[in-house]
């Protein structure tokens, strides 16, 4: 009888595709934790399979923009349910970037829909230039710069809405905290009450008889530095999340908003000498531009904040941090790649031929001189 009920259940949940979403929503949320796994797994995936066999490359891209896709959609719904979490409910601190994000994400619903489709593009950009490629040459770079067109645009509007405040990257607040795991501490401070009703619980918290409150555990004789330091609100702390971005004027702001535009120029640059990939040009007028705001952006910190760069908060310097990292991947690029680092490559992967394991990594590494060859959205840092 149980089981005709539970078919019957199921049947009557499959004629209602409505009620498909919250059970999702549901299972997202109350699985945050394994899902993260999940969507990482299937990334991994992704780097493993192009070139292995015919239009894998298509195949793979389709499934790691799906799985990012996803993530995106997966993350707004632990972010909805967080917020919804009572005050007295156990938090680890926000990092600086989710401060910042969260404060314009929530303020400003242009924002929101700017940073999201941004992120989009950024996650199926290169599937597009993929597809494009299939219908020649000039399609594929024409498809190119209207995608960095479109992804300048959005920037541009971030960059209005804060107030002429630097990007950050990603612009989204990012995934930083289990619902689930909340709901565990809570559980276990519940058990630890109820198991020693005398003065102590199970992890030697002490509990106040009258107000049933407990004082935080002690720490560990041989920790007490780290735990004071952990204690320490810094200057970030204190700020509020708009302030832990100075504005840009003047020279500033003129260097943020050539930073934007420095990929479609690249991209029009590409475009025009596509026909012979080893010209300098290109490269020299995109990396040209990139360090050339790099050095405007640090000079205008210099003279206009009191204190020059030791005056940047975390969040500058994190954000600082990553476009240097990021200017890096010009030796994949361009003239310098096909003049130096290509060769590079195929000598390193000449050595690691026919030798156990190392194979393996100079197979995959090989399959993606493919990628690297034939898509400029391969190496987009922006």
């Amino acid at each position: 009888m149980s089981l005709w009920n539970s078919q019957n259940s199921i049947s009557a949940l499959l004629l209602q595709p409505s009620k498909w979403i919250p059970l999702y929503e549901e299972f997202v949320t109350e699985n945050a934790s394994s899902v993260g796994q999940v969507e990482s797994a299937l990334r991994s995936l992704t780097y493993i399979i192009p070139g292995r066999y015919r239009d894998s490359e298509i195949s793979s891209e389709c499934v790691y923009s799906g799985v990012q896709l996803l993530t995106l959609y997966h993350d707004s719904l632990v972010s909805r349910v967080v917020s919804k979490l009572p005050s007295s409910a156990p938090r680890p601190p926000p990092t600086l970037h989710a401060r910042y994000t969260k404060y314009w994400t929530s303020r400003s619903s242009q924002y929101h829909k700017a940073a999201l489709t941004l992120q989009m593009i950024q996650y199926t950009e290169l599937l597009w230039e993929m597809i494009a490629r299939r219908r020649g040459e000039k399609v594929r770079w024409r498809v190119i710069v209207f995608i960095e067109i479109a992804k300048a645009i959005c920037r541009l509007l971030l960059l209005r809405l804060t107030n002429s405040r630097p990007l950050v990257s990603p612009p989204l607040p990012e995934r930083a905290l289990d619902p689930r795991s909340t709901e565990e501490v809570e559980e276990s401070e519940g058990c630890g009450k109820q198991i020693n009703e005398g003065g102590r619980s199970s992890d030697s918290a002490w509990i106040m008889p009258r107000t049933g409150l407990s004082l935080p555990n002690l720490p560990d004789a041989n920790d007490v530095s780290n735990y004071l330091i952990s204690k320490v609100l810094t200057a970030d702390d204190i700020k509020s999340p708009k302030a832990l971005l100075h504005r840009v004027t003047g020279q500033g702001q003129l260097a943020e908003v050539l930073y934007i535009i420095r990929p479609i120029i690249y991209a029009l640059a590409m475009q025009k000498w596509s026909g012979d990939k080893r010209n300098w040009r290109p490269w020299l007028i995109g990396f040209g531009m990139e360090y050339g705001c790099r050095q405007l952006a640090k000079a205008d910190f210099r003279e206009r904040v009191a204190g020059g760069l030791r005056s940047q908060t975390g969040l500058e310097r994190d954000e600082l941090r990553k476009r240097g990292w990021a200017m890096g991947w010009w030796v994949m690029r361009g003239a310098f790649y096909e003049n130096i680092t290509r060769s590079w490559l195929t000598s390193l992967t000449g050595k690691l031929e026919g030798k156990p394991l190392l194979d393996l990594v100079g197979g995959i590494l090989n399959d993606y001189v493919h990628l690297w060859d034939n898509y400029y959205c391969s190496t987009t840092t922006l």
